[in-house]
């Protein structure tokens, strides 16, 4: 049996893993820390503005379990709040657990603290990733690899282009920094910038303990899943142009404090000083979940990004593929799940003696992964802007484009155009799990 192995095991490793699996390959999962899921741990916004019909895409190519799996734990859905409609919000406790177990059911061979520390390459192919728990190194040999490692810290690139070690969900002190499979393999990767030039950016959001909340806003996010408070001039922020999520660079984002229920209180900022925060109103004790510096500064991004094809085949080893951060300047939890799974899709293919899937420009899914390629092939100066379904410079092309769309049957016609429809699907397990969760998912979705 053709052999996948699959390191980093946030949004992007899983739906690799997940992909691979489910077109016949044996798949090993290795993630450095003690959970899955990475940035997903503290994200919690799906489904909204464009990436509602990345999502609808996905699921209608048969890759649609780790969808699912959100919408069965949301606590909100189709809310609305600044720029953006038709969210759903996940909560950051429950979906770790769901989406490990989603995993084992297929049949996906997870190892955690397993950090990659070295690689052997044979020619122009991996061949195979040293990984394991401290002191117990194990020699994981593969057909085909993803590199699902993502493109933040480790702890002095968040020094040198942030403002320090902000203790962040990556938790690098504690497992280590990341550890890029394609530098490791010779690759020469790129750096993304702000808009002004500065190297990386910086991730978009924090977390505030929600009982740190007064009762009564507590009460409304409870609610409604969104809070709004307005700020005085002097507390507002005028420059997000550091901000990974320039979808939420939006002038509402500099004037309000934005805070959004995913379990904790999610807060639409980088970072905003601690004492600041609790002169507004009702935040009087307020106190960060994460980072835990988030008064001072959060996690610098986009700085190990690898070059590829529309494939996401990295350019340079015949076997290695690429998803989520890596694969260029893509924002968002439904980015990481697209191009992660093509990237496990194709590499399993790869194993298998098989032609790879290049997803066509019809389907946003299609034209977002070329349009980044297209992006990742030209200067490094140049890798300024960001790419989401949900906003920014991709969501307009996708509205000039006629691919936004919320009617998930003409979704589902589009795709079905494009003879792909349930091209992802596999194994039975995976197959009974995403049902399962589609039956406790009542009303999800809209149709035109």
């Amino acid at each position: 049996m053709a052999r996948v192995v699959v390191v980093g095991g946030g949004w992007a490793g899983c739906a690799a893993a997940l992909a691979a699996r489910k077109v016949g390959a044996e798949v090993v999962l290795l993630e450095r820390t003690d959970q899955l899921l990475g940035t997903g741990l503290v994200g919690g916004i799906m489904r909204n503005n464009g990436r509602y019909t990345a999502a609808e895409e996905m699921i209608a190519l048969g890759a649609g379990e780790l969808f699912l799996a959100c919408d069965a734990v949301a606590r909100h859905r189709g809310i609305e709040f600044p720029g953006h409609k038709h969210a759903t919000l996940y909560d950051v406790a429950r979906i770790e657990p769901r989406v490990r177990a989603l995993l084992m059911e297929a049949g996906v061979e997870v190892h955690l603290q397993h950090r990659v520390t070295g690689v052997r390459v044979e020619g122009d192919r991996l061949a195979a990733v040293e990984a394991g728990a401290a002191g117990e190194k194990t020699v994981w040999e593969g057909d085909a690899f993803v590199d699902a490692t993502g493109s933040a810290g480790p702890q002095g690139n968040c020094t040198r282009y942030g403002h320090g070690c902000c203790m962040c969900i990556l938790r690098c002190p504690s497992f280590g920094p990341r550890v890029s499979v394609a530098d490791k393999a010779g690759v020469r990767e790129k750096m993304g910038r702000t808009p002004t030039g500065q190297v990386g950016s910086m991730s978009g959001s924090c977390k505030i303990l929600k009982d740190s909340l007064a009762p009564d806003l507590q009460r409304v996010l409870d609610r409604d899943g969104v809070l709004v408070l307005p700020l005085p001039a002097e507390l507002r922020k005028a420059d997000l142009s550091k901000k990974a999520c320039q979808q939420y660079a939006l002038p509402d984002f500099a004037e309000n404090l934005i805070l959004l229920d995913t379990g904790h209180a999610k807060l639409m900022t980088s970072y905003f000083p601690l004492e600041a925060l609790r002169s507004v109103p009702g935040l009087e004790n307020a106190r960060y979940e994460d980072p835990y510096a988030a008064g001072v500064g959060n996690s610098i991004r986009y700085l190990a990004m690898s070059p590829h094809d529309e494939a996401l085949k990295v350019e340079g080893v015949a076997n290695l593929f690429c998803g989520g951060e890596k694969a260029g300047p893509l924002v968002g939890h439904t980015e990481a799940i697209c191009t992660g799974t093509l990237a496990g899709f194709n590499a399993a293919r790869h194993a298998q003696g098989l032609p790879p899937l290049v997803l066509p420009t019809s389907l946003a899914v299609g034209d977002a992964i070329v349009q980044v390629t297209e992006r990742m092939r030209g200067p490094e100066e140049g890798l300024t802007e960001k790419y989401t379904f949900s906003g920014s410079v991709y969501f307009a092309r996708m509205k000039a484009l006629g691919l936004y769309t919320t009617d998930r049957g003409q979704i589902r016609q589009r795709v079905r155009q494009a003879g792909l429809e349930g091209v992802f699907s596999g194994l039975a397990r995976a197959e009974a799990a995403a049902s399962r969760d589609r039956r406790e998912v009542q009303g999800v979705g809209r149709e035109a």
